[in-house]
């Protein structure tokens, strides 16, 4: 465990030189006057607050802590075919420990990022390059541990304040206990002040065992925390700018999220032995967010489904001076450290071919939607593709499909712009299209454009330096929280129509809500026969709705269907225009030869449900061992 202990050591010092400590004067060319007494940052609200501050700035950005950046990895994208240093191409080789810095050389990866600094310092340059998940959560549980073994310093505040600041402390602690185990099972819940000096060991647990712990948590976080830091005391100073600090919608959802994933099959198979759900698990998430979500429909709380007519305030803001997208749908994300140039020089230019994109600096690294991904799509009569009552024609495969998948993705013939000097503003993206180069542009015959504004084109040039573009995505948005309380809700009842105290809706209700937000039919009556088939209409609707958002590889493990060919295989689509083509109506157009071929095939074994811890660690305990087959 030698960077797990080199983490908290470090976090040790960086305390330490938070409080002046004495052992840190030999390193320090410092005035006696500058010592901060061992109460100082916690004697008051302000200050306590101030301590707890730090632990925002260490949520990583997972969508642009690079200047390209991949965090889609499983079935949905793949890269241009000449990138072979980011995360998705090595996920896509098996090679799971590109995870880890020290086989990372270009810093892509998100979960072990550069030189880690905890502490947010414009001097430092590009800040965001130095916040990785691995180091920011075994700092950020230290960081929590320090403030909570410290609470009775907190004298001069109030109850209310006081609840705040431990609430914050009990969630951040059980929040990056979750992000480290949902991608490496069970590990040791450091839940006291280590001394750096001492016996750092610690054995893992079960993924069940540190479920419940970060559960305790999350649970007495949700009792503390106020629903709006805006209608309490609390805001004094920051009211109108506490969107996103920590509060009881936060920590129901992750309660609910935590305890989801404890009942799924990878979890319970690690756990337990068994490859079903666990019902017990089940029915804790579900009253979770039966909890939430029963907040949510009465009307008690700043969060609700944005209509879909604006549903690209979610993830982007144009012309708003670099303002944060997420709207009332927005649950979790990160911080901004600068929003407008980790847009406009790194995420956006990924969706958009070269001959589309800023003439300088487009065509580097292209990430284009997966074919066997977009067949996701159904029609807008909410029937999967593949069902013959469907409607979908292989003739006219554009024709009457689900709203999203017009608002979501680039297909052949989509008009990209309409400026004069853009010789082909209705994309080519059929067989040998000039779109279809497999370095500069699509890979699969579709691009995506969900997280960009029409006119981020290189003709159009919509996020130039006026107005400004701003792309940020979310760990989790209101819309997950239906599905997942869908998810939880049939496997703790058994049926699509189980549902939790609390919470008015049922599984199915949950599934249509977002569903009739974005104008499909809701799930068919042939899906709701048995618990199997809802599922296979829910986790399309995961699939769906959530889309290129960074949740699809997890949820693939979590379901234990990554090594599954169907799951584990991208593909292109190929084809040729056919008939008369009608640049205003594109998804009238008409096609032949219409097929899908497998560009990547990976060959997964079950050693690749979970990443490998680094060796470095594992070497330095018995106790803490490496994860199967690693």
């Amino acid at each position: 465990m030698k960077k797990y202990f080199a983490y908290i050591k470090a976090a040790c010092l960086c305390a330490g030189l938070f409080l002046g400590a004495t052992s840190c004067t030999d390193y320090l060319d410092k005035s006696e006057e500058s010592d901060i007494a061992e109460t100082e940052p916690y004697k008051n609200f302000t200050n306590f607050q101030g301590f707890v501050e730090v632990l925002y700035s260490n949520i990583p950005l997972f969508e642009k802590g690079y200047w390209t950046n991949s965090f889609n990895w499983g079935d949905d994208e793949v890269i241009s075919a000449n990138i072979n240093y980011h995360m998705v191409y090595k996920i896509d080789q098996g090679d799971f420990w590109g995870w880890q810095k020290e086989f990372d050389g270009w810093g892509t990866g998100w979960l072990d990022r550069g030189a880690f600094d905890p502490y947010f310092n414009p001097s430092n340059g590009e800040i965001r390059f130095h916040k990785g998940l691995w180091p920011c959560a075994w700092w950020g549980i230290r960081q929590c541990n320090m403030g909570l073994a410290n609470l009775d310093k907190l004298t001069d505040a109030t109850p209310e304040q006081r609840k705040a600041i431990e609430g914050q402390l009990l969630f951040f602690r059980g929040w990056f206990h979750f992000m480290l185990m949902q991608y490496f099972g069970g590990l040791p819940y450091i839940d006291e002040v280590m001394n750096a000096n001492g016996q750092l060991a610690r054995p893992r647990l079960s993924y069940h065992e540190c479920a419940d712990k970060a559960a305790e948590d999350f649970r007495r976080a949700a009792d503390l925390l106020p629903i709006d830091w805006d209608k309490t005391s609390l805001s004094v100073i920051t009211n109108g700018n506490n969107q996103r600090r920590i509060n009881k919608v936060m920590a129901l959802a992750y309660l609910g999220k935590n305890y989801l994933w404890a009942a799924s099959p990878l979890m319970n198979k690690e756990s337990t032995g068994s490859v079903s759900y666990n019902r017990e698990y089940a029915q804790k998430a579900a009253d979770a967010f039966g909890e939430l979500l029963g907040l949510v429909e009465s009307g008690a709380t700043q969060y609700q489904l944005v209509s879909y007519d604006k549903i690209g305030e979610v993830f982007y803001s144009y012309g708003q001076n670099g303002r944060m997208a997420g709207s009332t749908e927005l649950i979790f994300r990160g911080p901004e450290w600068d929003p407008w140039q980790n847009t406009r020089y790194g995420l956006a230019l990924q969706y958009v071919p070269k001959y589309y994109s800023h003439p300088v600096d487009g065509g580097g690294n292209i990430l284009s939607p997966c074919a066997n991904y977009v067949d996701f799509y159904g029609m807008a009569n909410g029937l999967p593709i593949t069902d013959p009552d469907s409607g979908w024609d292989k003739t006219h495969p554009w024709k009457d499909r689900d709203p999203r998948f017009y608002n979501d993705i680039v297909f052949d013939g989509c008009l990209i712009t309409d400026n004069y000097q853009c010789a082909v503003p209705n994309i080519e993206l059929f067989t040998g299209g000039s779109a279809r180069d497999v370095n500069t542009a699509s890979r699969t015959g579709y691009s995506l454009k969900k997280f960009l504004h029409p006119t981020c084109n290189g003709f159009d040039d919509g996020w130039g330096w006026s107005p400004q573009f701003t792309i940020s995505l979310s760990y989790m948005r209101l819309a997950d929280v239906y599905l997942m309380y869908a998810e939880a809700a049939a496997q703790a009842s058994g049926s699509p129509s189980g549902k939790a105290g609390g919470c008015p809706l049922s599984a199915l209700d949950a599934v249509n809500k977002i569903r009739e937000r974005a104008g499909v039919e809701g799930v068919n009556a042939k899906f709701t026969g048995s618990l199997d088939s809802f599922m296979s209409e829910l986790r399309r609707e995961r699939a769906v709705e959530l889309s290129y958002e960074g949740h699809r590889f997890n949820d693939l493990r979590r379901w234990l269907l990554l090594t599954s060919p169907e799951y584990a295989n991208k593909t292109c689509v190929e084809f040729t225009r056919s008939g008369e083509f009608d640049p205003k109506h594109p998804e009238n157009n008409a096609v032949s030869g219409y097929h899908e071929e497998v560009i990547v095939a990976r060959n997964y074994t079950d050693k690749h449900y979970w990443l490998p811890l680094k060796k470095s660690d594992c070497n330095i305990s018995a106790d803490f061992k490496q994860n199967p087959g690693w």
